[in-house]
């Protein structure tokens, strides 16, 4: 099979997500119902019209953006009649984004994923008071250079490659002086962009070990099951089936770095060409091409997209 199914991360997220799905399709309403069940709390109504502002709250995002990938899955599964094990080789998520794809693959239920999502979300935010952390993002870097330059910048402090996402694109994490420092030193080193991130939290790096330790301790009361299809997972950038290890590999995503482009690159030495990335945003859809010029992305997330696919099979 020479497909994967991959599902966006955090930042993909806009107001009125979903809202044509769950117009066009039944089963779409029924899956938002669902998220909306579990975390006792009106999400699609906050997906469908906002405000912004609470949205883009992490505990709301990202189990907003799992709702979303996951109505694209049930939609191509009830009315596509989509197997997704029969159609594709992997499964892969960019951060949050491994949880809905371990949802769709059957390792975890739909209802425990909308909750782990929101207690990973609150967790995140908690492990690090506004202010001290930061992201920024170096475009036209690789990742052992800005390596380097985070190691340069920390100076005792926290600061550490978050996200390799291919394309020349990687993206530091850890205190805020400290990643004030490696934008500098971006600059001195002639990196063409070193742009600060409008994120809440510092992500993916040490300074989020309480949300890790939240974690384990979460994920350990919940039921999994092996996925029906290998993950790709984060932190490895290569594939994993059995339920133990992938709990193990969650705790550890939270303050590791997401490979995003090895996962990728991984995908293609096993034989995928045409990653299809299901949910909000173009984002990881449009990387795949940056990432090797032999592969394919598409996204998939409105009603006329999934016509589209379905025609193409």
């Amino acid at each position: 099979m020479t497909r994967a199914f991959v599902f966006p991360g955090q930042g993909s997220q806009a107001i009125g997500m979903g809202r044509d799905l769950a117009e066009a399709f039944p089963v779409a309403r029924q899956l938002f119902q669902e998220v909306d069940d579990a975390l006792s709390q009106k999400l699609s109504a906050l997906m469908f019209e906002g405000p912004e502002d609470q949205l883009t709250l992490t505990e709301n995002a990202q189990p907003a953006l799992m709702a979303m990938s996951l109505a694209v899955v049930r939609v191509l599964e009830r009315e596509g009649k989509i197997d997704l094990a029969k159609h594709a080789a992997f499964v892969a998520g960019h951060s949050l984004g491994e949880y809905s794809a371990l949802a769709a693959a059957g390792t975890f239920t739909v209802a425990d994923t909308a909750r782990l999502l929101k207690i990973r979300g609150q967790a995140m935010q908690k492990a690090v008071p506004v202010g001290v952390g930061a992201m920024a993002a170096l475009l036209g870097s690789e990742l052992e250079q800005a390596k380097e330059i985070a190691a340069e910048a920390a100076q005792g402090e926290v600061c550490e490659a978050a996200n390799d996402n291919g394309g020349s694109q990687v993206v530091l994490s850890g205190h805020k002086t400290a990643v004030d420092r490696a934008i500098k030193i971006a600059a001195e080193k002639g990196i063409k962009r070193a742009i600060p991130l409008p994120v809440s939290a510092p992500f993916h790096c040490a300074l989020m070990q309480p949300a890790a330790d939240a974690m384990a301790e979460a994920l350990a009361k919940v039921a999994m099951t092996h996925p029906r299809l290998p993950l790709v997972a984060n932190v490895t950038a290569s594939r994993v089936t059995d339920p133990a290890d992938i709990r193990d590999l969650l705790v550890r995503q939270v303050t590791g770095t997401v490979r995003w482009r090895e996962s990728v690159l991984y995908m293609k030495a096993q034989g995928v060409a045409t990653l299809v990335e299901l949910g909000a945003g173009k984002v990881l859809g449009g990387l795949a091409k940056r990432i090797d010029k032999e592969l394919t992305g598409s996204s998939i997330g409105a009603p006329a997209d999934i016509d589209a696919f379905l025609k193409s099979l």
